[in-house]
């Protein structure tokens, strides 16, 4: 889905958005690199290449950024230029394109000879990092990490990314400060492949270090959570900091894909359907309260209908509560491209009934929750969201930013519901 962030002080410059919370946090440092080298009267592409339908709209989006300004200067960078740059390149539209290492270089986005600026990202050695922060001052991401070193078979990310490359420890601490010190309520740390953190960095620390030192170190911070997780990855001191520390979040989401042992196999992922159980266990054991999400792929190459209804049963087996479900899209390049393919309209309707699985593991969710009290961060008038990544409803008046605390009196199996609240110092 696409977003749009404006560089700062540059109406004429827009910034739009395909893909994960890595690439929303960089357009951020996109539109300010934008605006400090002068970039006037453009649009600027952030494009994904997960899947070939997110390669697909940014093509569309980029025809018809040119029909509706059609004397701006359209700059295409992101992972779909990084990995296939030619096929941009033909696109008539197109005035400049960036790769991922090229984008944040200073003078990027200036006037220069080469239409097609596009290096080898596996020669990148050093994750630059950056910031996102949201209007309102609600929450905040921080890039910790950049690139991977697995290669699971349906993925292209690692071609777009590169191998994984971490920000230093202090780096993450100065930025988080600074976003907790403009009044920031919660910071996110994103990256690529997150539980990598640190293995390149001398000690090679593990991610629960760098939460406790956050944690630690800038004690004005209110609320930190982390984005997407490998489930073979959560460290010792990781599941310490969830244990211990009140200001992490209890929420976890797990990069999954499947619940079945074959198909997992066949991904090249490195858990097997009963780490991810026991995963879950050993997380509630040491903190009941928290929720999980999970991303699936359905429909990968050789699923039967067997190891389908396999990952259909661990949504309700593990109690998950967020689901993203991503139909199978062939990556070109990738193994899993060259496997037997499972028939379109049967990847459709698993996805949909995974959707709906989805939807019944929210309804289940927010039904253990009513009567219990919450904390929430207001999003938006009359949206909070709860310590757990519960979406709360609510009447009255309370600014994006505040806190809120008060007890779920129902839900409408899409978000919970809070009719009395009072507002946290």
């Amino acid at each position: 889905m696409a977003g749009l962030v404006s560089a700062p002080d540059r109406r004429d410059v827009e910034v739009v958005t395909f893909g994960c919370r890595l690439n929303a946090c960089e357009s951020e440092a996109i539109a300010a690199r934008a605006a400090a080298d002068g970039l006037a009267d453009a649009v600027v592409f952030n494009t994904c290449a997960v899947t070939a339908e997110a390669v697909r709209q940014a093509r569309q989006a980029i025809r018809r950024a040119r029909r509706a300004r059609p004397g701006a200067r359209i700059i295409v960078t992101g992972c779909a230029v990084q990995i296939d740059p030619a096929a941009f390149a033909a696109m008539d539209e197109v005035d400049l394109l960036l790769g991922n290492a090229e984008k944040s270089a200073p003078g990027a986005f200036g006037e220069g000879a080469a239409r097609v600026r596009v290096g080898d990202i596996f020669t990148a050695r050093h994750a630059v990092g950056s910031a996102g922060a949201g209007p309102g001052k609600v929450r905040a991401y921080v890039e910790i990490q950049n690139g991977c070193d697995h290669r699971c078979t349906f993925c292209v990310i690692p071609f777009g990314r590169g191998n994984s490359r971490s920000v230093t420890a202090q780096a993450v601490v100065d930025r988080v400060r600074a976003l907790a010190g403009a009044g920031y309520g919660e910071v996110i740390l994103t990256g690529v492949d997150l539980t990598s953190w640190g293995a390149d960095l001398t000690g090679a620390p593990c991610l629960g270090a760098l939460v406790a030192r956050v944690l630690e170190e800038v004690p004005e911070l209110a609320r930190l959570r982390l984005s997407s997780l490998d489930a073979a990855e959560i460290d010792p001191e990781l599941m310490a900091r969830l244990a211990e520390e009140r200001r992490l979040m209890p929420h976890l989401h797990l990069s999954l894909q499947s619940g079945d042992d074959l198909i997992l196999k066949r991904m090249k992922r490195r858990h097997r359907r009963a780490d991810a159980l026991r995963l879950v266990r050993e997380v509630r054991e040491v903190r009941p309260e928290t929720s999980f999400g999970a991303d699936f792929i359905a429909g990968f190459p050789t699923e039967t209908p067997a190891a389908f209804e396999n990952t259909v049963a661990l949504v309700e087996e593990a109690g998950l509560a967020f689901l993203h479900v991503f139909p199978y899209s062939a990556r070109p390049g990738t193994p899993a491209a060259r496997m037997p393919t499972v028939a379109a309209a049967e990847i459709k309707e698993r996805a949909a009934r995974l959707r709906a699985a989805g939807d019944a593991a929210l309804a289940r969710h927010l039904q253990r929750r009513v009567g219990s009290t919450v904390r929430a961060l207001v999003e938006r008038p009359g949206r909070a969201r709860a310590e757990d990544f519960t979406e709360i409803a609510f009447t009255g008046e309370a600014a994006p930013g505040a806190t809120i605390t008060g007890v779920l009196a129902g839900h409408d199996f899409r978000r919970a519901r809070v009719d009395r609240w009072e507002a946290c110092a």
